[in-house]
């Protein structure tokens, strides 16, 4: 399973480093120690980069899904 981030190409390069972040599950206060800003900034740039409609997509596989890859059985046709 993937996950896209859309819209990044509107985003600052900050604004960017904080989404990523974020959206892997990292705390304001968690990104904020890393990239040396105060949890104020963090929680703006979060702000400011969902103003401008970024957009997480997950990509799952056909076959994690069961549904990919192989052609249809006669078994599986007859259900």
């Amino acid at each position: 399973m993937q996950w896209e981030i859309r819209g990044l190409e509107k985003l600052s390069f900050r604004e960017r480093q904080v989404v990523v972040l974020k959206e892997t599950g990292r705390s304001l206060d968690e990104i904020a120690k890393r990239l040396k800003l105060s949890p104020h900034s963090v929680a703006t740039l979060v702000a400011r980069a969902k103003s401008k409609g970024y957009g997480i997509v997950c990509i799952v596989p056909e076959a994690e899904l069961g549904l990919g890859g192989e052609e249809e059985s006669e078994e599986d046709a007859g259900s």
